[in-house]
């Protein structure tokens, strides 16, 4: 689903499309709204730069198994998997 927002917004909070989406991606992670490989995808970066990134920004991983299997199901139905 598109999302679509006014450039205007983006300049007044002095972000960059693909900021606002790490920016997002970081904030439901902390929320425990997506799980580290959901945000990942969102941020559109690779997971182990995605968790350089928390890590850089002090924010703990809180990865249990339940968000392992679900990234593990998530990237079986990925195409080259």
């Amino acid at each position: 689903m598109p999302v679509t927002l006014p450039d205007d917004l983006l300049q007044a909070a002095r972000l960059t499309e693909e900021e606002l989406k790490t920016e997002l991606a970081i904030a439901l992670f902390e929320r425990e709204r997506l799980t580290l490989g959901q945000a990942a995808i969102l941020a559109e970066l690779p997971q182990l730069d995605f968790q350089r990134l928390l890590a850089s920004r002090r924010i703990p991983l809180h990865y249990g198994l339940e968000a392992m299997e679900q990234d593990l199901l998530r990237a079986k139905r990925q195409p080259g998997a």
